[in-house]
């Protein structure tokens, strides 16, 4: 069965759709500073390549998978200093996500997914408080990168806590869109090992803050297009466990 882009369908074809058996994928993502080698939209990148696969795994499972126009803009506080970087307060995209999950409900659409790779502290907490809201006739899942049972199963530098604009990010980017990698920048970039993840727990509250003076945390010139591909393998399948296990659960 097909992935569908919602928004490149009509309403009839949303109306003639399975949609007792269909999940709407959301990317979400933000436009930040991601070291001098990658492009603002990093994240939605990967979130946009977690929904795609993530959809194409619920499909074969027998679902009707509707891959979202994403979310652009949110909460970016630990990027705020850098030019380019448009942040949103984390309540705006609790909220946002709220009128969406409504939205899909009214039309019989009960299983709202989130694909998210950006890791604020104020985005995820906005996440987290949207998937554990009670919205009445849907059901909104969030796959948490962060939760110990999910990093372990990602790559090893993203265990570090040193993976924003790194080896992880970079490499999800050059399988997806390469032509955005500054490829010669990268392999310049010495390695920085800094934890983003050990400096937020001690109160850091920007990249510079936290040892990245140049938005890029980790070993971004190790990058590689098979790694990338690797993950995105194993991003979607998260997603995609994520949303049967909900949909079984609720049934």
């Amino acid at each position: 069965m097909p992935v569908h882009r919602l928004a490149e369908m009509t309403w009839e074809d949303v109306r003639d759709a399975d949609r007792a058996r269909a999940v709407a994928i959301l990317p979400v993502g933000a436009v930040e500073a991601h070291g001098p080698h990658l492009p603002l939209g990093t994240d939605v990148i990967i979130a946009e390549a977690m929904a795609r696969r993530g959809g194409e795994k619920l499909s074969d499972a027998g679902f009707t998978a509707l891959v979202m126009p994403p979310l652009w803009y949110t909460a970016a506080g630990f990027a705020r200093n850098f030019p380019g970087t448009i942040g949103v307060d984390g309540d705006t995209v609790r909220r946002l996500i709220r009128e969406i999950a409504t939205a899909l409900a009214e039309h019989g659409i009960k299983t709202l997914a989130i694909a998210n790779a950006h890791l604020d502290p104020e985005n995820l907490a906005a996440l987290r408080a949207a998937s554990g809201e009670a919205h009445e006739g849907v059901n909104v899942v969030f796959v948490d990168l962060t939760r110990r049972a999910v990093a372990e199963q990602l790559t090893d530098e993203f265990r570090t806590g040193a993976c924003h604009a790194g080896r992880f990010e970079g490499s999800v980017v050059m399988a997806e869109a390469p032509d955005l990698v500054k490829t010669a920048v990268a392999a310049e970039l010495e390695p920085n090992p800094s934890s983003l993840s050990d400096a937020i727990r001690d109160g850091a509250r920007t990249f510079a803050d936290a040892g990245g003076p140049r938005a890029y945390f980790g070993w971004p010139a190790d990058a590689t297009t098979e790694e990338g591909r690797e993950t995105i393998e194993v991003l979607a399948g998260l997603l995609a466990d994520a949303v049967i296990a909900s949909v079984e659960t609720s049934a």
